[in-house]
């Protein structure tokens, strides 16, 4: 009985305050509704496990983002605040996410025109490795890092490294040095490195000629600019004429003889002591390799292999003119187009130039040597 009477009083009071606030009171009953249904079925089955849903987790998460924490912390929930709050910052980093996936950011790709020409250089030239294309790029303006031109080739399916015909001149130094060789430690480098502006280097090498006879063939090359000088082609290299070529460099350099302080040679008995005292009269001391050391004029014999692999191993060479006239056209495609590593991509006589759009230019091919040697230069 006393129940009954609390119920009509409290019931007479709810109708009286709903009668003044009649909206806002529908919608505080259908929360306390709620509210008493949800206590009911925790109350019936308290360890149910609710499963929510990616849009039901949104909702809560969005309504419970309008509320004060500690309002949060007293509402009876099926979740916990914290779980909302997880939620909550679940959809923001989604939101994020999405806008960055729409700006592309991050390592930007490739650009498609930049692949096509990695490409290309790689079918038109197949004995160019992944280092020697990113020097051509970089002769060309094109700013991509070689683990870039790497991984084009790779995926691709392009040999990243060609092998040559035969054993490679790397190889070619270890066995002839193998077992031979003193060491000498890093002192040599350390030479070869900190004396580099004033270090030149020469050596012979010869080539067959159409009739059977050997063709020798004189050149120098200046270690820090890796500048290549043919300084002649004989039949008969004695040491006369040996010694006059001698004299025709200390001619070509100029007042860049007195920079020079260094020269590097084998033991062969074409140089001669006036070819020493030659250079000597120019301020050029003469430091003469250790017998079958090859590795202490190892720049010079590095682009003697480059010279036979790129030219002389694809060309029937027919006498000493035509010998003459290619190592000449060669010598030019070194000093003004071909990209050393030493110099960072760039050519002996040619810097790097600035980066450059392929939207508005054109890479188109230039020949040299009978097609042999291709040269790359950027058109409007």
């Amino acid at each position: 009985m006393g129940l009954k009477v609390v119920f009509l009083i409290v019931s007479r009071a709810v109708s009286l305050f709903g009668l003044s606030r009649r909206e806002s009171w529908w919608k505080d009953a259908e929360i306390l509704m709620l509210r008493h249904q949800l206590a009911v079925a925790q109350r019936e089955r308290p360890r149910a496990h609710s499963r929510l849903n990616w849009p039901d987790r949104a909702w809560l998460a969005l309504l419970a983002g309008t509320l004060p924490i500690e309002r949060l912390a007293g509402m009876r929930l099926i979740v916990t605040p914290a779980t909302i709050m997880r939620w909550h910052r679940d959809i923001v980093r989604r939101r994020w996410a999405r806008r960055s996936r729409q700006d592309r950011s991050g390592r930007p790709a490739t650009d498609h025109k930049v692949r096509a020409v990695v490409l290309r250089l790689a079918r038109e030239n197949e004995s160019w490795g992944y280092r020697r294309i990113h020097g051509e790029l970089a002769g060309l303006g094109i700013t991509v890092a070689p683990s870039t031109v790497w991984q084009i080739l790779k995926n691709a399916g392009i040999d990243l490294a060609p092998r040559r015909d035969g054993p490679g001149w790397a190889e070619f130094l270890r066995s002839q040095a193998q077992g031979i060789l003193r060491r000498t430690g890093p002192t040599w480098q350390q030479f070869l490195r900190s004396q580099a502006e004033a270090i030149l280097a020469c050596d012979f090498f010869t080539t067959g000629l159409l009739d059977g006879t050997q063709a020798y063939v004189l050149t120098a090359i200046e270690h820090a600019t890796r500048r290549i000088r043919i300084l002649g082609v004989t039949l008969h290299p004695t040491g006369e004429w040996t010694s006059q070529q001698a004299r025709n460099l200390i001619m070509d350099l100029g007042e860049q003889a007195h920079q020079l302080k260094f020269m590097i040679r084998d033991r062969g008995s074409n140089f001669t002591a006036t070819f020493d005292a030659i250079l000597a009269d120019a301020g050029i001391r003469t430091v003469r390799c250790n017998v079958r050391t090859p590795r202490m004029n190892a720049i010079a014999e590095r682009w003697i292999g480059g010279c036979r692999r790129e030219l002389l191993d694809h060309t029937l060479v027919w006498n000493q003119s035509h010998l003459r006239r290619i190592l000449r056209e060669y010598e030019i495609h070194h000093n003004q187009h071909r990209p050393h590593r030493s110099l960072d991509g760039a050519a002996p006589l040619k810097p790097l130039p600035e980066p450059v759009d392929l939207e508005q230019y054109r890479v188109r091919r230039h020949t040299r040597v009978g097609s042999l040697i291709n040269e790359y230069r950027l058109v409007a």
